[in-house]
Parts: C-alpha cells; sequence; structure tokens
C-alpha cells in the first residue's frame, strides 16, 4: 500500500521528485566542461599498429637469441600503489615512470610464464590478422596444459593489453560478461541485435561486447549501480525500475568484471546523467564503489575507459545505520579483516578530495559495526523500494 502511494506521488509530481537530481546533473556538466584527460594510450589503433608491436616484440626476443643472450619480457608492476598517480578527474592511472617485472626464459621460475606470454601473443596475433574473436575461456582450452588455469590466462592478457598500450578488446579476446542490467534502456550491439531492457520485468546480461554498443536510447534520470546480485534482484522483484522511472540499474556481482565497468563508463559518457552506488556499509562495498568511481591498482593502464568520477554514494551510509535507527539484531561486528581493510582503504589518495566519505569511514571505525542492505528489511519488508531510495533519491541523499 506505501509503494502504491509514493507510486503515485511520483507519477503525478515527477519534476519535483527528480529536480535535485536534475540540479546535480547540471553540477556534473559543469564540472567536466574544458576536462582533459592523460590517456596511457591511445583509443583507437589499428589492427596493423597492433600487429606491428606484437613483432616488434618477437624480434626483440630473436635479437637477443642472436647474440647468445636469454630472452626477456618486461611487464609493468600492475599490483603496486607506488606504481599510479591519483586524478580526482580520472581516477588510478599508471605513472609514466612506473617500474617493471623481468620474465626470463631461463630462469626456472618464470620460464613457464614467458612460454605462456608468447603463446598468448601467437593467439592474439592470429585473430588481429584475421579479425576474428576468441574469450578469455577459449584462449585457456587452447593449450590447458601450458596455462594450468583460467586465471594464468586473465592475468597474461591483461599484462599483454598494458605491454601492447591497447585495450583488451583491440587484441580480440572477449570476456563472458557477468553483470546484469535493466531499466529504461535500449541500443544495437554490433552484430546489429537489437537490446531492449525495458520490454522485459527480467533483467540483461550486460554485454561482452560493450565497445560496439550502438544507438543507446534512454531516457532516465538515473543509473544506480547495485553492487550485489541479491539486491538487484529485490528490487527488479519490488518492480523499482518502474515505480522511480525512467531509470537504469546494473550490478556486476560484487567486485565487478571489466565488461560491467565498462557498461557504466559507456552510460555515462552518452547519457551523462548522474550515476549512483548502492552497496553494503562495509569496507568491501565501499572498495567496490571505489572500483567503479576511482579504477583499481591492477587495470589502472585503463583508467580512461573504465573510471567514472562523477559516481555518487547513495547508501548504505554508515550513518544511516543510527539516523533509521536499524535494529540491533541487524548490525554485525567488524571483523579483524574488516579492520584492517578499513585502515587500508583510509590510506587511499582519494580521501583527501572526498572528506565526506572519510568521515563515514571513520564512523565504521569508531562504531565497529558494519551492515548489508538487507538489514533495512529488518525495519519493514519493502523499506529499501518504497521509502530508503525514494527519499534518497528525492531529498538528495547522496555523497
Amino acid at each position: 500500500m506505501l509503494g502504491k502511494q509514493i507510486s503515485c506521488a511520483m507519477e503525478s509530481g515527477s519534476t519535483q521528485f527528480f529536480f535535485l537530481i536534475d540540479k546535480l546533473r547540471i553540477q556534473l556538466l559543469n564540472s567536466i566542461e574544458g576536462a582533459t584527460e592523460k590517456d596511457y594510450f591511445q583509443e583507437e589503433i589499428s589492427p596493423r599498429e597492433i600487429l606491428s608491436r606484437i613483432e616488434s616484440v618477437i624480434l626483440r626476443i630473436v635479437e637477443s637469441l642472436s647474440k647468445n643472450e636469454a630472452p626477456v619480457l618486461e611487464l609493468s608492476n600492475r599490483s603496486s600503489w607506488s606504481n599510479v598517480d591519483f586524478d580526482s578527474g580520472v581516477g588510478l592511472q599508471m605513472s609514466s615512470g612506473h617500474s617493471v617485472t623481468t620474465v626470463k626464459s631461463n630462469c626456472l621460475a618464470s620460464v613457464t610464464k614467458f612460454a605462456q606470454i608468447l603463446k598468448i601473443l601467437s593467439v592474439i596475433y592470429r585473430l588481429v590478422q584475421s579479425n576474428s574473436y576468441a574469450t578469455k575461456r577459449d584462449v585457456y582450452y587452447n593449450n590447458t596444459q601450458l596455462f594450468g588455469s583460467q586465471r594464468s590466462v586473465d592475468t597474461i592478457v591483461d599484462d599483454i593489453s598494458c605491454m601492447l598500450k591497447v585495450s583488451r578488446r583491440a587484441l580480440h579476446v572477449m570476456a563472458t560478461s557477468k553483470g546484469l542490467i535493466a531499466g529504461d534502456l535500449c541500443y544495437l550491439e554490433e552484430d546489429g541485435t537489437r537490446i531492449d531492457c525495458r520490454s522485459s520485468s527480467a533483467s540483461i546480461s550486460v554485454s561482452s561486447n560493450v565497445a560496439g554498443i550502438r544507438n543507446i536510447v534512454s531516457s532516465a534520470k538515473f543509473v544506480m549501480i547495485v553492487e550485489k546480485d541479491a539486491t538487484f534482484q529485490t528490487l527488479l522483484n519490488d518492480d523499482f525500475c518502474r515505480k522511480l522511472s525512467p531509470c537504469i540499474m546494473i550490478t556486476g556481482k560484487g567486485v565487478p568484471d571489466v565488461n560491467s565497468r565498462l557498461m557504466v563508463k559507456k552510460l555515462w559518457d552518452t547519457l551523462q546523467i548522474p550515476i549512483f552506488a548502492l552497496v553494503d556499509a562495509d569496507p568491501h562495498g565501499f572498495e567496490i564503489m571505489c572500483i567503479y568511481k576511482y579504477g583499481s591498482v591492477a587495470m589502472s593502464f585503463e583508467a580512461h575507459s573504465l573510471t567514472v568520477p562523477s559516481v555518487m554514494w547513495l547508501g548504505l551510509l554508515p550513518s544511516d545505520l543510527q539516523r533509521l535507527m536499524v535494529p540491533k539484531r541487524s548490525l554485525l561486528p567488524l571483523t579483524r579483516r574488516d579492520e584492517n581493510k578499513l585502515n587500508s582503504l583510509l590510506k587511499r589518495p582519494y580521501f583527501a578530495s572526498q572528506p565526506q566519505w572519510q568521515k563515514e569511514m571513520e564512523l565504521m571505525q569508531q562504531n565497529k559495526v558494519k551492515a548489508e542492505i538487507q538489514s533495512l528489511a529488518d525495519i519493514a519488508p519493502d523499506f529499501l523500494t518504497s521509502i530508503y531510495l525514494p527519499n534518497k533519491l528525492r531529498y538528495g541523499g547522496w555523497l
């Protein structure tokens, strides 16, 4: 009943309901006017240039062999915070003077990885040359004995992308998407398939070829990133996209895959509407939101195509737990691992530009409790969809 009342109120005064969201959109657009990005690598590189870069890598190996020297490959260190610079307008970017790791062909500890890199380079060369595509899973099954695990392939493909300074899609290696999307959105896939998220009450899988998406059509006022699939499904079942229409929801089902991040970036670049994040009030949820907003160390070399610094924190805020008097039985104590993660997060460079976020995290640290979004159901079964989110969006309850 309450949900119906709110829905009717919104339909009768949607302009008033979206007033602050529209105002936020104007502020965001003004803030990006004249902004420039320092791209670590070019976005559009011809297939011929990619082939040439692979040939240069192989040529250096041949030259080493001709001198009776053991070939060595150099890979950017994608795991160290000392290798990234922070720019509030772009996020975490790999620094120009980053350190590298060497993969030696005559070292027992790295000879297997050396062979794996050469094998994947040869696969990529053939794919680019023939203008065909393969999934990372296909690459793994090309030689399971050599690769040992799918994780090895995933890591090396990203290493090669960084080494050649091209996007993974430019390597013609695709990844199966795990994300879901729903709401006021339709578009064409690269092969001409029309995707209409509005015609289904269910969600649609995020495209595995986001770069190929074209003709995006939407009247959405905002995009909402939902951390977990369980919450996403709850919102779908509660008909959230219709009640707060027009809007778009997307989830990466936890830590987002690259395709989910590319899709959020695509929506921002195309629609330029506010993007909100709905995550658990815990260190893990906060870190996931930061990946969408500022990126990760591992993918910092591709920051310009993955990060959306305009993302706003909608909830669940640590301060919401007190303000809404969430039942104590729904709160969980921070574990030692949570506390370590929280301490680590508070040292990250983006907090200097987000004092309100820092205040929220310090509140969590002080109270030593966390809560999942589902805890709001302990206030009322439909509290999330009918009260919490509509009020947050109508009255500007984001950070």
